[in-house]
């Protein structure tokens, strides 16, 4: 294998920091994974680590690109702020770079999802694509013409933060009314709630559970009912996948795209909300019926997204400096 032909995807969330050798065709050849350290030289000495402990059975890495839930500057230098991870307003391009003894790319991890599934998944092949990524929250990520969007800022887009009710449930970012409030995995307790409070199918089998105490209810616990048939679960379900249609619909009628990839963790579940979802997409764009829709596909590379994307971001990177 010819010298530095791999590369390393680091996708750091709030709990796990997992790390995979990709080789050139996106093929992933190794994974470890670690506990997220909660503070910043814990977090940097863990990357060290995992990275390090890799590159002793493959040689050959010549780059290492990190997928990251947070803000980045535009010139993808510095993290501004990651709500579930230490580092605020921190050069970690230039230091890891110095640390780790090899070029580093940094990248937001939705992006880094968007990409893996632009370069080897659901959205190959395409022009213009949006990746829209449900999981706790909702993640989003756009390409253009082939390139990501960042935006001006480095931190387009946002789409599970637009306000979609006014003084609605809050949101841990501050506002009310959130669109990841109403379709994420964590709204879907917090509909059950709403719904039992309402005595919205009172006599279903989650109703009569956690009637008494319905912030014991959970996601995992609504969709495994809903499968069963639950009226209620199913209930919930069939609300997601309404705000789900309204969420598809936004991104249509300000992006125009040929293809929406459902990404993300509650993706998994999709069949269960894919056709109403849809059904409200086309019904909610402007000029509905007499324009082109988008098709809406689920990701393909599934948790392995982030890190394949941003190993052959890593790998873009690497070239031009040859180059």
């Amino acid at each position: 294998m010819p010298e530095q032909s791999l590369t390393i995807g680091v996708d750091i969330g709030g709990t796990n920091l997992r790390a995979a050798v990709v080789d050139s065709t996106g093929t992933v050849l190794d994974v470890e994974q670690l506990p997220t350290p909660p503070s910043v030289g814990a977090l940097e000495q863990a990357l060290s680590s995992v990275v390090s402990s890799l590159r002793l059975k493959h040689p050959a890495v010549g780059a290492i690109g990190l997928a990251i839930a947070g803000f980045l500057t535009e010139d993808q230098t510095t993290v501004r702020f990651a709500p579930h991870l230490p580092w605020r307003n921190s050069e970690i391009k230039r230091r890891l770079t110095k640390r780790l003894e090899l070029p580093v790319v940094i990248e937001h991890d939705a992006n880094s999802a968007a990409w893996g599934e632009y370069v080897l998944g659901a959205s190959r092949g395409s022009t213009n694509s949006v990746l829209f990524a449900l999981g706790t929250g909702i993640g989003g990520a756009v390409i253009i013409n082939g390139q990501l969007y960042r935006g001006s800022f480095g931190t387009a887009p946002e789409f599970g933060h637009l306000t979609v009710v006014p003084h609605g449930r809050s949101c841990p970012c501050g506002k009310r009314g959130c669109l990841e409030r109403y379709c994420s995995g964590s709204a879907l307790p917090l509909t059950a709630q709403d719904f039992i409070a309402l005595g919205t199918h009172r006599d279903s089998a989650l109703s009569q559970e956690f009637g008494s105490r319905p912030e014991e209810i959970t996601g995992r616990t609504i969709v495994r009912m809903a499968r069963e048939g639950d009226a209620l679960a199913s209930a919930i379900i069939k609300e997601m996948a309404t705000w789900l249609g309204r969420g598809l619909a936004m991104v249509q009628d300000i992006f125009d795209p040929e293809l929406i990839v459902l990404g993300g963790g509650v993706a998994q579940d999709a069949e269960l909300m894919f056709e109403r979802a849809e059904k409200v997409m086309h019904s909610s764009i402007v000029g509905a019926g007499h324009r082109p829709v988008a098709r809406v596909a689920i990701a393909e590379l599934g948790s392995q997204a982030g890190m394949i994307g941003v190993a052959m971001l890593a790998r873009q990177a690497l070239t031009r400096d040859v180059q």
